[in-house]
């Protein structure tokens, strides 16, 4: 029976638009920039494990773009990339009411107090574990053990919506279920299916 319900937040409980990100950051060759080679190059994974903070991202963020944008411009291309889903927000919250609900993210601190102070995530469910707090990344084992320890999870009671399916194959290799998130509709059927009451 499953009590714990775990979702990702990027793709799942809000999508990302990285257009005004990349309008931000042109090719010095006047193309267009390779999205990847930016995230690497802005030390994205060094801050989404919280080894640099929002500030040093940032300051990347103005270099990549030839220090010709004020840190700002930059801090505000960085956080408005969101939009809220509010379908999957309500399912969350609804959930919250019959199950123990917990957010597990690669994220940042700067958007994830963008996310909590703009859209109230923090306040969806019974606790959150933003990647910068643990120190390690989907799908690295060590983030599920710490959100087991952390949330008290039972692997075999609990279900991890996340549209990776990496991610969802670590936390099945802890014993978890798990449910690849591609919409609504069909998320709220793979719920259905593990006997969860997602009305």
């Amino acid at each position: 029976m499953i009590r714990h319900v775990v979702f990702d937040i990027g793709w799942v409980l809000v999508h990302l638009d990285y257009e005004r990100l990349l309008h931000l950051v042109r090719d010095p060759g006047g193309g267009p920039v390779d999205f990847n080679t930016l995230l690497a190059s802005i030390g994205l994974e060094d801050h989404e494990c919280g080894r640099i903070d929002g500030e040093q991202l940032v300051a990347n963020i103005a270099r990549a773009a030839g220090d010709s944008v004020s840190h700002e411009d930059a801090k505000t291309a960085w956080n408005g990339m969101f939009e809220l889903q509010p379908r999957m927000v309500d399912l969350a919250r609804r959930l919250s009411e019959r199950y123990r609900v917990h957010l597990l993210s690669n994220v940042g601190e700067l958007h994830w107090a963008h996310l909590t102070d703009t859209y109230g995530l923090d306040r969806i469910g019974h606790g959150a574990l933003p990647s910068f707090v643990s120190g390690v990344m989907k799908p690295h084992e060590r983030i599920y053990a710490e959100a087991e320890r952390r949330f008290a999870l039972e692997p075999a009671a609990t279900v991890f919506i996340d549209d990776r399916a990496e991610n969802i194959a670590a936390a099945r290799a802890r014993g978890w279920r798990g449910i690849v998130h591609t919409g609504h509709d069909a998320t709220v059927a793979g719920l259905l299916g593990l006997g969860v009451d997602a009305g």
